[in-house]
């Protein structure tokens, strides 16, 4: 690999962000394919390729959103029913981390602290997908566990980097398991499949209020420990 590949590897995984503005038209088909065609190389536990991806788009993007939405408030305040369990507390460093991406996103929408009706709709954003006009929903196998999901946290890092590469915004999202009996009845997903997550993506809106902010990294001396 050359120089010039790095640096455009760099750039890439620089700028990607999570996008929460995206404008109205769609992404032509064959933009869509180039993005799966190369996150289909992902590396995978013993090649296994676990990854089932459904791209919900126009009529049938709506009519899961609806269900979605109706569901995270039908189920609003009880544990969140989804196929993996989610984190039981944040603490340390993570809270402080979750904490301020959270108040950046607030201040960009204009949400003060304590506006809980504000916030509410803010978390319902989610369950839009944020205004993006297609959704990718991740399954996994469930004899695979665990580490079939690890494989397609590596499936959904290659097609979010893949689709920054074409221009496209993408946002990962956890939030898609609050709703997973939802969006198993919507797509007629067999028992054998768990849902992972979903990816909303669609062309950015360079004017959108979050389009102004990117959420902090830590130093590579937080995250490693060389050992000689």
């Amino acid at each position: 690999m050359s120089t010039t590949d790095f640096a455009a590897i760099e750039r890439v995984m620089t700028d990607r962000r999570s996008c929460r503005g995206y404008l109205p038209g769609e992404v032509p088909r064959d933009v869509i394919e180039q993005v799966l065609s190369a996150a289909q190389h992902t590396a995978s536990w013993c090649n296994t390729q676990p990854w089932q991806v459904h791209i919900v788009s126009g009529e049938a993007r709506d009519a899961l959103s609806k269900a979605a939405v109706e569901s995270v408030i039908a189920t609003f305040g009880q544990p969140a029913p989804s196929d993996f369990p989610f984190p039981t507390a944040y603490t340390g460093v993570h809270d402080v981390r979750r904490k301020e991406v959270g108040w950046q996103l607030y201040e960009a929408v204009g949400v003060e602290k304590g506006d809980r009706d504000g916030s509410a709709m803010q978390m319902l954003r989610n369950f839009e997908f944020f205004g993006a006009p297609h959704v990718a929903i991740i399954t996994t196998d469930a004899d695979l566990g665990v580490y079939g999901a690890i494989d397609c946290g590596l499936y959904v890092n290659s097609f979010m980097l893949a689709a920054e590469a074409l221009g496209l915004g993408t946002c990962a999202q956890a939030a898609i398991g609050r709703v997973a009996p939802a969006v198993r009845q919507f797509l007629g997903l067999p028992d054998d499949r768990r849902i992972v997550c979903g990816i909303s993506f669609g062309h950015p809106d360079p004017e959108h209020p979050t389009a102004g902010f990117t959420s902090s990294r830590a130093p590579i001396s937080d995250a490693v420990t060389f050992v000689d």
